[in-house]
């Protein structure tokens, strides 16, 4: 018998090797012989992991399971890159898969399989299999709230110092608001108060549980986790304070045992614009997925499609509002509703670019007009049959160039502002001024109240006097032809001059 399987496996090593010796079994999540096998098993408190990254811990395979409930037994096969988790309760189990299917699961930005296993429970050897029993037994007393008598070598969980967790967020290309950080935490006990702020450039907030029993199941979970794909990733730490002392319940902290709290100054606590921009929180659907709480949250299950309203009927134009939503996802069709012109379908490519597209675009003056960006209720926005659109409302933009996201990794990517009154713009052509560029963008109806070249010159900031004139400015020049095949970029930037 092959050397992996017999790791810690007394009985049920017909499963291991029927998945390991047949090819098709290890395609991606998707195939057809692969979705039927997976309808076709019953449910199990037993769920079998694939396509686990080299190097996996037990800890974090064992994470992937502590939302969902108690996590009795693991089983890893280092050599397949595979893992089996018994969870306490087959309900349980029930849950997890269910949750994955929607939501891709994630273990170091690898995608992982997640289904039920053929067996009723593992049993496992536990002198072989001494390393994941030990780490299994730390983790269960902290889901006890009981110190560890496992070796300490193995993973460090001594009690929990403090009810209060410290959190980074790196990589903070999405805006994190405290109403997401509340639904995700929450998965793992109650969450009294949390304070954000910003310290040397980075978001960081302070949460603190009921129990410290919680914040260091939720360490233990989360830390090093993505809120969403491949970015906004967790950095969890113990701090020193064990008591928070919230003075007004705004969006930059709360105390929920103590709704009676005042607001404060009446000053906005996304006065920082850098990081979190003047957004609403997002909406009930993304939340509700961010809440199970240690994986990114896909686009799967949310719309990509956005109704934006009261709109500017005699302004507003296909071509505008994909420059404008572009900013924020690659949008694939427009329609302005020919009913209600002050109205229109925007399509993006998935649920994550729309939930970004509305959470900051939603209540900007766009032509003079306050505009209302919500999720609609159409999967994808029809185009007309041919000859019936004399009026041009609809536009498909799925082949065009100017989409900004298409390239995986682009840097477009970290360069995803709220609308500000400062432009970035790029691409500028040789021997273009600041007074060319001061001229060019006066005509678009501003006012230019300051300019900065970079020093290569192929790149500058433009700052007009409103927001509302900026994203006027952007629809109307991203994209402009300077001459000699030189286009104008033009973004939102985060810095004022």
């Amino acid at each position: 018998m092959d050397g992996d399987v017999a790791v810690g496996v007394k009985r049920g090593s017909d499963e291991l090797n029927m998945y390991g010796s047949s090819p098709n079994s290890m395609t991606a999540n998707g195939s057809d012989s692969k979705k039927q096998r997976l309808d076709e098993s019953p449910p199990s408190r037993v769920l079998h992991i694939r396509k686990l990254p080299n190097e996996v811990s037990e800890t974090e395979v064992i994470a992937l399971g502590l939302p969902f409930g108690k996590v009795t037994n693991i089983l890893m096969l280092k050599g397949k890159n595979q893992a089996f988790l018994e969870l306490g309760t087959e309900e349980a189990a029930i849950t997890m898969v269910n949750y994955y299917t929607a939501v891709t699961p994630q273990v170091r930005n690898t995608p992982v399989f997640i289904q039920y296993s053929n067996h009723k429970e593992l049993k496992t050897d536990s002198a072989l299999n001494q390393r994941a029993q030990a780490v299994l037994q730390a983790v269960s007393a902290v889901q006890d709230g009981s110190s560890p008598s496992s070796d300490p070598g193995v993973l460090d969980l001594a009690p929990p110092p403090s009810p209060v967790l410290r959190i980074i967020i790196d990589n903070m290309f999405y805006p994190v608001t405290l109403d997401v950080l509340q639904q995700i935490f929450s998965k793992f006990g109650t969450v009294m108060k949390i304070i954000t702020f910003t310290k040397n450039n980075q978001f960081q907030a302070l949460l603190q549980f009921s129990d410290p029993v919680n914040a260091q199941q939720a360490k233990l979970s989360l830390d090093g986790q993505n809120i969403y794909n491949s970015c906004c990733t967790l950095r969890i730490d113990f701090s020193k304070l064990v008591n928070l002392n919230v003075k007004y319940n705004n969006d930059k902290s709360r105390d929920y045992t103590r709704p009676d709290l005042p607001t404060g100054d009446g000053e906005s606590a996304n006065k920082d614009h850098s990081l979190l921009g003047a957004i609403s929180p997002l909406s009930a659907a993304a939340a509700a997925a961010a809440a199970a709480g240690r994986v990114a949250l896909s686009g799967s299950g949310v719309s990509g499609v956005l109704l934006a309203s009261n709109l500017n009927e005699e302004m507003v134009t296909p071509q505008s509002l994909f420059t404008l939503f572009g900013v924020y996802g690659d949008v694939q069709r427009v329609k302005i509703l020919y009913n209600k012109k002050d109205s229109a379908l925007i399509q993006l490519s998935d649920g994550n670019q729309a939930q970004l597209a509305m959470s900051h675009l939603n209540g900007q003056k766009v032509f003079g007009k306050v505009m209302r960006v919500t999720l609609s209720k159409h999967q994808t926005v029809a185009l007309p049959r041919e000859g019936l659109d004399d009026q041009l409302l609809t536009k498909d933009f799925s082949g065009s160039p100017l989409h900004r996201f298409k390239k995986p990794g682009s840097k477009n990517f970290q360069n995803i502002f709220p609308p500000s009154a400062t432009l970035h713009l790029s691409n500028i052509r040789d021997g273009v001024g600041e007074e060319d560029l001061r001229l060019l963008f006066s005509n678009s109806g501003g006012t230019v109240k300051a300019f900065k070249f970079f020093q290569d010159r192929k790149m500058s900031l433009i700052q007009m006097s409103s927001v509302e004139e900026a994203i006027q400015a952007l629809m109307d020049l991203h994209n402009y032809d300077m001459g000699g095949n030189h286009h104008l970029k033009v973004s939102f930037s985060k810095s004022t001059i």
